[in-house]
């Protein structure tokens, strides 16, 4: 088994934009700036966001956060968007997902100028993935694409199995794996939580990319010998002999599977590294857009 390893793709693809940025600067031009909108006191949202506002300050971006709290209403979320929208200085910003219960995802997402939407969700963004139109893709699918590129792992006429169905992950996953391009131009199929069968589903999958959300859920038994696994998921269990009390596991049991898959990404450094990645990749590219 080898490693899908997300620190490499992901410090290949910083040194990239490192590069194209500087380059800027020379040019006498400004450095991309992406904002993040981060509201209420999610740790694992907390712990993202200052991992992409770290990223971008290695690439040489400007950088900022607009914290709110848990209560913060919709109409000082959309003045805060508004706000980014109408700002020249910012090229791209995000609103941190999971949101409070009170807010609706979708009318904050729709709210977001599509220009500046580097996290790929606005409706227009995903309606030009469809239709394979240059676009902002989702950074999680994005960084998937970029482990499979700089392994050079074959997608042609292969099976892919995606166990997940949610906007942000497994939908757009499937339709831009089975797109004719590379990655790409794998016959696809979409599992979900009503699929019947789906250990014997799986065991079919030539390439495996599970974001279901149950921690450790696929092991050896739903994998097929030299198959090509990759964990979305990342969870916190419990561990007494950490310092911490915790360590981070994915959906797929790694100790297990990693004795028959031919390629694995271990969890944590390997998709959340390269979804980071993802996102400074379309922040440089809504900077550029603006320069055209």
């Amino acid at each position: 088994m080898q490693l899908l390893d997300g620190k490499v793709v992901s410090q290949s693809i910083k040194e990239r934009i490192k590069q194209e940025v500087a380059q800027m600067l020379d040019e006498g031009k400004r450095a991309p700036h992406l904002a993040a909108i981060l509201i209420g006191e999610n740790p694992a949202s907390k712990t993202y966001v200052a991992n992409k506002e770290k990223s971008a300050r290695e690439v040489g971006m400007i950088s900022t956060v607009y914290k709110l709290s848990e209560n913060t209403s919709e109409k000082e979320v959309f003045e805060i968007i508004d706000f980014l929208n109408n700002d020249a200085e910012v090229d791209g910003f995000i609103v941190q997902l999971p949101l409070p219960e009170h807010l609706d995802e979708q009318k904050i997402i729709a709210h977001i100028n599509p220009d500046k939407d580097v996290d790929g969700f606005h409706p227009i963004n995903l309606g030009k993935m469809l239709l394979g139109q240059p676009t902002f893709l989702p950074a999680t699918p994005m960084g998937i694409l970029e482990l499979l590129k700089h392994y050079n792992i074959e997608t042609e006429g292969k099976h892919c199995v995606v166990v997940g169905r949610s906007h942000i992950v497994g939908t757009p996953m499937a339709l831009l794996m089975s797109r004719p391009t590379y990655p790409g131009n794998a016959t696809v199929t979409l599992c979900h939580s009503k699929t019947k069968n789906l250990q014997e589903i799986t065991k079919t999958a030539d390439i495996l990319i599970v974001a279901m959300g149950k921690p450790q859920y696929i092991t050896a038994d739903f994998v097929k010998k030299d198959a090509v696994v990759i964990d979305v998921g990342i969870h916190r269990i419990e561990d007494p002999s950490k310092s911490s009390g915790f360590r981070l596991v994915g959906d797929v049991d790694f100790e297990s599977v990693s004795a028959v898959a031919s390629w694995l990404t271990p969890v944590p450094g390997g998709v959340g590294l390269t979804t980071v990645a993802s996102l400074l990749i379309n922040t440089l590219q809504a900077r550029k857009n603006k320069m055209e």
